[in-house]
């Protein structure tokens, strides 16, 4: 048996729309699908970024597939995309190009460098290079 990494990652917000935008505009990401109550962006073709409404997904909620189970979040949480070492400043410029303040940075024992900001729901984004982790 194998686990062949994380898929889904999945942020709680106060509003959809507002959070799927500011994804949308600061990464480019796709959106897959979404309504009012979930939004699912696409990460690197690779990963699914989901951002739900809190507390709207109380319920068991059918689908045709099957019954999605109960779930929501709250608080402010942290999460990281990794970013190419040669392309940090031009993140940091799109950054501050979109109003988005740079809360932190970090050089990393092994090399790597980190940026954090926050998003509108005040989620703790990283923008992290290679070097950080021993596998990374």
């Amino acid at each position: 048996m194998t686990i062949t990494g994380v898929l889904e990652s999945s942020i709680y917000v106060d509003d959809v729309p507002r959070a799927t935008e500011f994804y949308r505009r600061i990464f480019e990401f796709e959106r897959l699908v979404g309504d009012d109550r979930f939004s699912a962006l696409s990460v690197a073709g690779r990963q699914v970024f989901l951002i739900f409404k809190k507390g709207g997904t109380l319920k068991p909620m059918p689908l045709p597939g099957g019954v999605l189970p109960p779930h929501d979040g709250s608080g402010q949480t942290h999460f990281a995309f990794s970013v190419p070492a040669k392309e940090l400043a031009s993140w940091e410029q799109r950054l501050a190009e979109n109003g988005v303040a740079i809360e932190s940075r970090i050089a990393w024992p092994r090399g790597g460098h980190s940026i954090y900001f926050r998003d509108p729901d005040g989620h703790l984004v990283e923008l992290i290079t290679p070097g950080c982790w021993s596998i990374y």
